[in-house]
């Protein structure tokens, strides 16, 4: 049988203030043909399914169509396991009437594993859990739970003993595994960085499914992160093939499957006038997501809409300070939004884009009595 491994969609994030439904509708979309093309026999989704806890109405119905479609329109069972931005409990809701319908979820730690047997393959769920949370499942052996890597013994040594002999055994899990490799998006793992554990811990299983990290990537021989299907941030993760992993349970020969992006991510640098000219960028780089580092001059608003008008999803451009020093000045869309919705915000960016100087109180409080003016003559 063959598995696709996946994790970390992280439905509901949005980059920079601006909303990335349409990316992740295109590589779910994605996922579902090569669940055809590879004629694949379960789907396992290692955790971080969505980006926040209570996910908005979007990412829930990004989820329910996927889901839908694979286990309902495609007749292949998903194996789920909760990550740190899940909530457990609402992501497992209703789980037992969701296994019917193919759909296996583990949500919290619990004393008896969830374990999906497929054909010739057991796999056994790990959701994401806190030192805390084996103490308390695993009260009897609380004293020897120091660390992360304790806490993934104490539970995984349950799991062990609950192995079939001669069949594969095969750990579907959320963890942050010592010596990977992070992206800038991998913001929670890069904060925790004191809850990875060493390889050692997986011992006895024919291949661990990993989610957590976004960068995909093989931890041993054995272990794997799939990554994100998107790429979610700039700098390392730009030059990432995303993909899933497809795995022969057979063989355990695995196949790295490439996923086409709706849009890429660069970052580009040089003067005003050569980023202005775009050159170098393919069509499909020059309208995906972008990152402008601008060496020569300080970036107002003007040169933020020339910038737009070559790179219609920029997201992030950064220039020289408004004062001539050295200093860089960095704007994301989000913050550039929230200013055009503020009016003396904006008025005090003209001041610095055209006399290169800071309002002072007088010149605010003219401002502000001509803004009442206005209002006034708009109300009359």
């Amino acid at each position: 049988m063959k598995l696709l491994h996946t994790s970390d969609w992280h439905l509901g994030m949005s980059a920079q203030g601006r909303s990335l439904e349409d990316d992740q509708r295109f590589f779910l979309d994605a996922i579902c043909r090569v669940i055809e093309e590879e004629r694949v026999g379960a789907v396992l989704l290692a955790g971080d399914v969505f980006d926040r806890a209570v996910p908005g109405a979007a990412a829930l119905r990004l989820y329910d169509a996927a889901v839908t479609e694979i286990c309902d329109g495609l007749g292949v069972p998903m194996l789920v396991v909760a990550g740190n931005h899940d909530n457990a409990a609402r992501l497992a809701a209703c789980k037992a009437l969701l296994k019917k319908a193919g759909l296996t979820v583990a949500g919290e730690l619990t004393r008896q594993p969830e374990r999906a047997e497929l054909d010739g393959a057991d796999v056994y769920l790990l959701p994401w859990f806190t030192c805390e949370k084996a103490r308390a499942v695993f009260p009897e052996r609380a004293d020897e739970i120091g660390s992360m890597e304790d806490a993934f013994r104490v539970v995984l040594d349950a799991v062990r003993a609950d192995l079939i002999p001669g069949r594969r055994h095969i750990l579907l899990a959320h963890a942050f595994v010592a010596d990977a490799e992070t992206s800038l998006s991998d913001r929670a793992a890069e904060i925790g960085r004191a809850a990875a554990v060493g390889r050692g811990v997986f011992e006895g299983f024919d291949y661990v499914a990993l989610g957590h990290l976004h960068g995909p990537q093989d931890v041993g021989a054995r272990i794997r992160y799939s990554g994100t299907p998107m790429k979610y941030s700039f700098g390392r993760e730009e030059n990432q093939v995303k993909s899933v992993t497809v795995l022969d349970t057979g063989t355990l020969e695995r196949s790295i499957v490439p996923l086409p992006a709706l849009h890429e991510r660069t970052s580009i640098e040089g003067s005003f006038d050569e980023l202005l000219a775009g050159r170098g960028l393919s069509e499909a780089q020059r309208r995906g997501f972008i990152r402008a580092r601008v060496t020569d001059r300080y970036v107002g608003l003007e040169g933020a809409a020339e910038l737009f008008e070559v790179y219609p999803n920029l997201l992030e451009y950064s220039g020289l300070a408004y004062d001539s020093d050295e200093s860089a000045v960095t704007m994301t869309l989000d913050e550039l939004e929230r200013q055009s919705s503020e009016p003396e915000e904006i008025f005090r960016r003209f001041c610095r884009d055209s006399v290169r100087m800071e309002p002072d109180e007088h010149l605010l409080a003219l401002f502000r009595e001509a803004q009442r003016d206005w209002e006034r003559g708009e109300q009359a």
